[in-house]
């Protein structure tokens, strides 16, 4: 991914962008090209893999082995230069990214599966959910089991893009921030708040 230096994202909030945004895009290459699939993606405790699997007929599964990117996408909108002080600009795009490397391994400890599972439902569940994993008959879990490839992803590179108009002056970014903020739309809030605390720092 091309990074400009000012619009580098700190290590911290790479982490944050991946628990905020775990809907993934992993692609991997194939015999028959690049292939992707789309689904959650949850970073470790220790923040060395990513964890996920796959439905058993998907034909990544033949990725095992090998180096796969996984693509984070946070909130992104367009920015309007109408709201510009000058009407010497461009339209742009505000957003944020992030672009995760790893060797992709299958996970056969059983134990580790069941963990791996109960964590996900447990990460997306809101907590006055009445549906609890644990009651759940086991032997049903366990045939849902077998319909899918549980794997990790040991993590050899992560990288983060966070383009908030920091190559602007103050007072145009203050401009853009207020329109913005007229919005509805839920991208248009997180990008200027995201913009509103970059500012700060």
């Amino acid at each position: 991914m091309y990074i400009p230096e000012h619009f580098q994202m700190e290590t911290e909030f790479i982490y944050q962008s991946i628990e905020e945004n775990p809907f993934s895009v992993l692609v991997s290459e194939s015999e028959n090209g690049m292939v992707a699939t789309h689904l959650p993606l949850l970073l470790s405790k220790d923040k060395q893999t990513l964890v996920g699997h796959f439905a058993k007929p998907n034909p990544q599964k033949e990725s095992v082995g090998k180096e796969v990117l996984c693509i984070f996408s946070g909130p992104h909108c367009y920015i309007s230069p109408s709201w510009y002080e000058t009407e010497r600009a461009v339209p742009t795009w505000n957003f944020t990214a992030v672009h995760v490397k790893g060797i992709l391994k299958i996970v056969e400890d059983s134990k580790k599966i069941h963990e791996g599972l109960v964590t996900l439902v447990k990460r997306f569940e809101s907590k006055d959910s009445k549906y609890r994993i644990e009651s759940v008959d086991i032997n049903y879990i366990e045939g849902l089991k077998k319909g899918i490839i549980p794997f990790e992803i040991q993590i050899t590179h992560i990288e983060g893009k966070q383009k908030l108009s920091q190559n602007h002056s103050v007072e145009r970014r203050n401009l853009v921030i207020s329109n913005l903020d007229s919005k509805s739309g839920e991208n248009e809030k997180a990008i200027a708040s995201l913009m509103r605390k970059n500012l700060i720092q």
